[in-house]
C-alpha cells in the first residue's frame, strides 16, 4: 500500500496579523505537522535562530540559489528577499509529511501555479484600526515604517478572496481551534479510514 502523500498548507497574512504566534500554537499542538523553513535576506529579529525561524543569508547567497531555480517561490516583501526551497517541499510532501508554508499572497500564488491542490488559508485582522495597534505595541518599528506596513496591508487584504479558506484573528484561541479545524478536515486520511 503506498504512503499517501503529505499535504501542503498555505498560510498568508499581513503583517502583524498574528499569523507566526497562531502557527507556533498550531505546531506545539501537533508535532506532525512541519513547518518549512523560509530563506531570507532580513537580518534576524531579537529571539531568532537560524535554521529554526528563518535561514538568514546574504543577497548574494539568495540570488545565487533563485538563479540556480533552487526556490519553489520567492519575493520581495519590505525591502528584503524570501525564498521557499523547492527541494524541501518536494522532499518533505514525497515522504508523506503535512507541512506548513507560511508565505505572503504573491509567495502563494506562485505556490498554487506549482501545487494547485495546496490548501491556501488567509489570516486576517479585525480590523485595519485593530493591525496597527498590534505593530505599535510591538514596539520595534518607526513610525514610518508601521505607515508602510499599514498600506502594504490594505493591499494583501484585497487577496483574501485568492485563498480557500479566511480566519478573522480577533481572539487567538478561536483563531487557533479554527485554523487546527481547517488542518484537520484537509489533511489525507490514512488509507483504510472510512469517510463519514
Amino acid at each position: 500500500m503506498s504512503k499517501p502523500k503529505g499535504r501542503l498548507f498555505v498560510i498568508a497574512a499581513p503583517s502583524g496579523a498574528g499569523k507566526t504566534s497562531l502557527v507556533d500554537a498550531l505546531m506545539r499542538d501537533d508535532p506532525s505537522l512541519k513547518l518549512s523553513i523560509s530563506y531570507t535576506t532580513r537580518p534576524p529579529r531579537p529571539g531568532e535562530k537560524h535554521g529554526v525561524d528563518y535561514h538568514f543569508v546574504d543577497d548574494a547567497t539568495f540570488l545565487g540559489m533563485r538563479g540556480r531555480g533552487e526556490f519553489l517561490e520567492n519575493a520581495e516583501v519590505h525591502g528584503y528577499r524570501y525564498g521557499t526551497s523547492q527541494r524541501v517541499i518536494t522532499e518533505s510532501l514525497a515522504r508523506g509529511e503535512d507541512l506548513i508554508l507560511e508565505i505572503d499572497w504573491q509567495g502563494a500564488r506562485q505556490v498554487r501555479g506549482i501545487y494547485p491542490d495546496c490548501v491556501g488559508i488567509f489570516i486576517l485582522p479585525p480590523s485595519v484600526e485593530e493591525l496597527e495597534r498590534r505593530m505599535r505595541a510591538r514596539g520595534q518599528d518607526a513610525d514610518a515604517v508601521i505607515q508602510r506596513r499599514l498600506e502594504a496591508a490594505r493591499g494583501e487584504i484585497d487577496h483574501a478572496g485568492e485563498f480557500d479558506y479566511a480566519i478573522i484573528n480577533k481572539d487567538f484561541e478561536t483563531a487557533k481551534r479554527e485554523l487546527a479545524e481547517i488542518i484537520k478536515k484537509e489533511r489525507p486520511k490514512p488509507h483504510g479510514a472510512h469517510h463519514r
